[in-house]
């Protein structure tokens, strides 16, 4: 299985991150995908990279939350970033108007900025959208390239959503809401095809039932799989063969 994203770096795993990494790999995980915040998450991750340069693979981005006045200079950082190491994508990137609209005009900007970044050095996007699917999708489509693709973290949407992030080259990335009770997903998986899915975590956050609410982390991707698997009809061993091959075609 490829752990598409998870914040392995967080402090949340200050105590038992070599035995939550262990946990992982032991079940066949073989990648862990790990999507930047802003430039105070960089040092943490790159170690981790640097202990586990195979399996801990490293985004580059500056989330739409931590988008405040001082944005282009977390954008030179990443830009620096991207001119001295190897990344696999630019990450999470996107826009959240859930928490505070006060900075909507600095997230699009960000956005926009960081999809050039993308589109520079030949890397695909992963998206955080909350409360902002269609605002996102402006933005895509304003940025229009058919090269630009990439994944919709923690896809949460409507049918009529996924269609449309799919239309645009899009995977979507299924993590624990497709555990909860209303999360909504039964009504999306089984009108898609898998090779529209990635799996993820999005650990230490959204853990997937029976852990709800609880420190989420990346060995609980084969209950999310699982669940994929019983909402599609289809077995686990079908979702985790092509969920990887979506992910590495990536």
């Amino acid at each position: 299985m490829i752990e598409t994203h998870a914040h392995i770096y967080d402090n949340a795993f200050v105590n038992d991150r070599e035995e939550m990494l262990n946990r992982a790999f032991e079940i066949g995980i073989s990648e862990i995908w790990m999507p930047n915040c802003n430039s105070e998450t960089i040092k943490g991750m790159m170690e981790l990279v640097g202990k586990n340069p195979i399996q801990c693979l490293p985004m580059i981005g500056l989330h739409p939350c931590y988008v405040k006045e001082d944005f282009e200079k977390e954008l030179y950082i990443v830009e620096e970033w991207l001119n001295k190491e190897k990344f696999i994508a630019i990450g999470e990137i996107g826009m959240d108007l859930y928490w505070d609209k006060t900075f909507v005009k600095q997230q699009e900007e960000a956005f926009l900025t960081q999809c050039s970044f993308a589109k520079k050095h030949n890397l695909w996007i992963d998206i955080h959208s909350r409360n902002a699917f269609w605002d996102t999708v402006a933005l895509i489509e304003k940025n229009a390239d058919s090269n630009l693709k990439g994944i919709f973290h923690c896809f949460t949407g409507t049918l009529e959503e996924a269609q449309k992030a799919i239309e645009l080259n899009f995977l979507l990335g299924v993590g624990g809401v497709a555990t909860f009770k209303n999360g909504g997903l039964d009504k999306v998986l089984p009108f898609i095809d898998l090779k529209h899915i990635v799996l993820e975590t999005d650990s230490p956050y959204l853990a997937p039932v029976p852990y709800r609410g609880k420190r989420n982390e990346p060995v609980y991707l084969q209950i999310i799989a699982q669940k994929v698997a019983d909402l599609m009809q289809v077995s686990i061993e079908t979702v985790i063969q092509q969920t990887t091959l979506n992910a590495k075609k990536l």
